[in-house]
């Protein structure tokens, strides 16, 4: 009590001193068994609202992991990861035993303590300038570290966002904000006192100033953060002839790491302070921090037991933390609501990344080291284009992958709206490339002595970083663009249209598709390697400019090398001014898919084997094709083969070409033509030729979410033999399919539901099918299928267009059957999710109606129990009910599965003596099916 006494009397001598700056104390006891944190706090709370106050808005953040179908378990759904939703009671964190008081003898009454959002309701209203003292008694029961890297764990306690704090960024109480664990500020420019109370062998850090083992105070203008352990993490202190900061870790560091962070931290400040004028006196680094920022790219690769080093360990570090020390200084400087701001310290944090890469790294390579790597005297990605692409040119290459997929999003969208791989590539990638081009053109002497200015004049504020667009603006007029840039999803591309010789110069043309006044870079190259550039200013309304330039045995000319400006192509920058390629792009030919060089005309050639089904074998092949490792508008591929199962050419082609609006309510639109032909039966082929055109409709990144529209026109050839001639069955066949699809494959409940329809001269039919997926506990779901197939007409010759019961008749020949025609032996037992959907052999197809429901669900680890039942109806026939039930063995979940039937219609089939002819399985090789489900909660 004693202790407490002492540390209230400095605390109001403090606020004494502190005239309109809020103050907060806490004296926190931690339990025995690091769940409950006791806390007693007082919060000195001024109005600057401009406006009196009938309540105080407070955020009580850890309510945030109270419960499901909280914002935070959104968000972290939305991002793969179920921990919190699943989450014991014992693991989640909240408010207990709440009590507040008012020094002021004002009475309050307070909302739901179980809200992330209190209001304080105050009998009298708070005038404008005036304070009031709130006096709170609570504990937190601390979440689980996992869920979000803050919270208690085996090892430390890290403390953030978890102590009762009013919203500065919304004072007047507008809307309600919701803990969604992306590092947004609450709290600043307030005094702080924090003494804690630990159990015996604990010991705290945090990021203020430390006055004795468990004491804390000083102002912050972001907000505070501790971490508490039975380990004392380390200290580096940087005294310079002009900095003295001391860097404090919240984890562990080596002995190696400790040296060589004693190297470059120093370089590192000096550096950061050079370029905004500020570093300040202490740093607080905690392992989250650490992770969030670090350098994305340079870790090693790790293959079965083999490491690969693309960077030195040093090379690591420095990389490494001098990002991490950037952004953090960047927070501790600026005080900027991240939700609409983010771009503003993410650009800066990416422009002073640029900018040292420049001084220490400019010829070091993307993938540096690795490109030397030797395997039997071969270094074989020196093939690669990528071996040859600079480490600077990761955020040009970033902007362009996600831009080249119309996933990007526009720089000014709200933080919380952003994909995490935009969180990167847009509000830091393409924004710092923005500043970067900007200093280019203004020199970056004057860029950084703005930036100085404009966080001089603004420190312990809040501020809109579009007055410092407006400074800028005023400094360089070239860059007036910026403001309305940030605001849209841009497309900006410039283009060498042509050259001409006139005597001694070079009249260039160069043309834009914007009507902004945007300036661009030209480059221009002798055979020598002289290289000279040129800005060129464009006018508002401009869209083509000639430049004329001394000839000077130029040979090569460019727009915007190196990626400095986010153009939408760079295919369109580059003219060769002599030899057989005068006035156009060189082509070259490549074996493996790579990193695009927009410098040339690439066509990948790739040597092709792989296993297609009983009839064609193994077919081997070359691939010949323009798609790079990022996608392009105009797509072709062309494979011819040869079948070792029948000796005969065989192959596929498709040349397609999509639309990418920036903001439209579509997201693609692609036309395409396609054909093959390969065997479907032994000695049998079918040729296939396909017009096809496909809408992806525009969705929210951060969503799961996807419908869009195909339409096709197929003409198919069938080979026929002997009995299917007798039989009257169709050899050539026309078919027309249009289809509506939708898709939410988020985590917990998954479903989807398409309707198509099909017609062809003989009949026309309508199917749908609705899916539903539901994951009640970790990694065991039950799954539901609703499946409708009804023909409007049907006046076929034979079966071969009926829904299927068991199999599915596969005369669209796009289901990669392992044996197309196959009536016995394991091919045939191969199953696919169509149709009626059965697993059983129930014999027959229909040829009016089915419907169908396929019940799935976990039962222990990869044992799942199934069943199926449904109705249907052939002409002249009767409506049938059938059944079945069993048991699934998920083996690769959703790629190899085996059902084993056990009840059905037909019997107790383990009873029957060909029992093991029943089993059925299903096997997909799909690549891109593998590729998409390990890249959500990307984009």
């Amino acid at each position: 009590m004693k202790k407490f006494s002492i540390c209230f009397i400095l605390f109001w001598g403090v606020v004494q001193v502190s005239a309109q700056k809020d103050s907060i104390y806490i004296a926190a006891k931690l339990s025995q068994n690091k769940k409950i944190l006791e806390v007693n706090q007082e919060i000195v709370y001024h109005n600057h609202s401009g406006k009196p106050l009938d309540s105080i808005k407070l955020l009580n953040w850890v309510a945030a992991y109270n419960k499901r179908g909280t914002s935070l378990v959104y968000r972290k759904l939305e991002d793969r990861n179920n921990s919190l939703h699943f989450a014991k009671p014992e693991a989640l964190g909240e408010i207990l035993d709440f009590k507040i008081n008012s020094v002021k003898n004002q009475p309050v009454s307070v909302s739901n303590v179980s809200e992330e959002n209190l209001f304080f309701v105050l009998n009298q209203p708070l005038q404008v300038g005036e304070s009031i003292t709130l006096d709170l008694q609570y504990q937190i029961q601390l979440p689980d570290k996992n869920f979000t890297g803050y919270g208690t764990s085996e090892n430390n306690i890290a403390l953030k966002y978890f102590f009762i704090v009013p919203d500065h960024f919304d004072p007047d109480n507008i809307s309600k904000r919701n803990y969604l664990d992306t590092e947004e500020s609450v709290n600043f420019n307030t005094h702080w006192t924090v003494n804690f109370d630990l159990p015996i062998n604990y010991f705290v850090e945090g990021n203020l100033q430390q006055n004795n083992i468990n004491s804390f105070n000083g102002y912050l203008d972001s907000d505070p953060e501790f971490i508490i352990s039975q380990n004392q993490f380390p200290t580096i202190n940087v005294n310079t002839e002009d900095i003295h900061t001391e860097i404090k870790f919240g984890y562990n560091i080596t002995p190696q790491e400790i040296q060589n962070l004693e190297f470059y931290l120093p370089l590192h400040l000096k550096f950061i302070k050079e370029k905004i004028g500020y570093v300040p006196e202490r740093l607080f680094i905690s392992d989250k921090f650490r992770t969030k920022e670090d350098f994305f790219g340079n870790n090693d690769i790790v293959f079965w037991k083999y490491r690969l080093k693309l960077f030195t360990d040093p090379e690591k570090i420095d990389l490494d933390y001098f990002g991490i020390i950037a952004k953090k200084i960047l927070d501790e400087s600026l005080i900027i609501d991240k939700e609409d701001h983010h771009w503003f310290k993410n650009g800066l944090k990416s422009y002073l990344e640029t900018q040292y890469l420049k001084k220490f790294y400019g010829e070091t390579k993307l993938l540096g080291n690795l490109p030397e790597t030797n395997i039997l005297g071969i270094k074989p990605l020196k093939w690669f284009h990528a071996s040859d692409v600079k480490l600077l040119d990761r955020y040009g290459l970033a902007y362009q992958y996600i831009m080249s997929q119309n996933l990007d999003q526009k720089i000014d969208e709200p933080f919380s709206a952003l994909s995490n791989f935009n969180d990167m590539a847009i509000s830091s990638f393409e924004t710092g490339s923005l500043f970067s081009f900007s200093a280019n053109k203004m020199g970056e002497g004057n860029f950084n002595d703005l930036v100085k200015k404009y966080i001089a004049e603004n420190r312990d504020r809040p501020i809109n970083p579009e007055a410092f667009l407006k400074e800028l603006s005023q400094k360089e007029h070239s860059t007036d663009y910026l403001s309305e840039f940030l605001k849209h999803k841009n497309r900006v591309n410039f283009k060498l249209k042509k050259f001409k010789t006139k005597e001694d110069s070079l009249e260039i043309r160069i043309a834009k598709n914007t009507d902004d006044a945007i300036p661009v870079k030209l480059e221009t190259q002798t055979r020598n390697g002289e290289r000279k550039s040129y800005w060129i200013e464009t006018e508002k309304n401009e869209r083509q400019k000639t430049v004329n330039l001394p000839a000077e045995n130029i040979y090569k000319i460019t727009l915007n090398d190196d990626y400095i400006f986010p153009e939408a192509n760079y295919r369109d920058n580059f003219l060769y001014t002599k030899g057989l390629f005068s006035n156009s792009k060189k082509i070259k030919f490549k074996l493996i898919k790579d990193i695009p060089n927009p410098e040339f005309n690439e066509i990948y050639l790739n040597p092709r084997i792989r296993f297609t089904n009983t009839y064609d074998k193994f077919l081997i092949g070359m691939n010949f094709k323009n798609q790079s490792l990022f996608d392009q508008k105009f797509l072709y591929s062309i494979t011819p083969s040869f079948s070792t199962g029948t000796g005969k050419l065989t192959g596929s082609g498709a040349v397609a070409y999509s639309f990418l609006p920036a903001e439209s309510i579509i997201q693609s639109l692609t036309l395409g033509v396609s054909g093959s032909y390969f065997h479907y039966d032994y000695d049998l082929a079918y040729r296939k030729g396909s017009l096809y055109s496909n809408i992806n409709f525009r969705k929210d990144p951060r969503s799961t979410v996807s419908q869009g529209v195909n339409f096709s026109y197929n003409y198919f050839q069938r080979d026929l033999n002997a009995k299917m001639i007798a039989d009257r069955d169709y050899d050539k066949y026309n078919l027309w399919a249009l289809g509506y699809g939708y898709a939410d494959n988020q985590m917990i409940h998954e479903k989807s539901f398409s309707i198509s329809t099909q017609a062809m001269k003989d009949f026309n039919k309508i199917t749908g099918e609705a899916f539903y997926r539901w994951e009640f506990a970790p990694r065991q779901k039950l799954s539901l299928r609703l499946f409708a197939g009804y023909f409007a007409r049907n006046e076929t010759r034979n079966n071969t267009f009926d829904f299927g019961i068991a199999r599915v008749s596969d005369y669209s020949f796009s289901y990669n059957l392992l044996g197309q025609s196959a009536t016995g032996g394991i091919l045939s037992q191969q199953f696919i999710l169509a149709d009626g959907g059965f697993k059983s052999f129930i014999p027959g197809t229909v040829n009016q109606f089915i419907t169908s429901v396929n019940v799935d669900t976990s039962v222990w680890k990869i044992f799942h129990i199934y069943a199926d039942a449904g109705v249907y109806k052939n002409k002249n026939n009767p409506t049938q009910f059938i059944w079945d039930s069993g048991v699934k063995v998920r083996l690769i979940p959703d790629f190899l599965e085996i059902y084993f039937p056990v009840q059905s219609t037909l019997g107790f089939e383990p009873g029957f003596k060909d029992y093991g002819k029943r089993i059925r399985y299903t096997l997909i090789l799909n690549l891109s099916t593998i590729i998409n489900a390990a890249r959500r909660g990307w984009y």
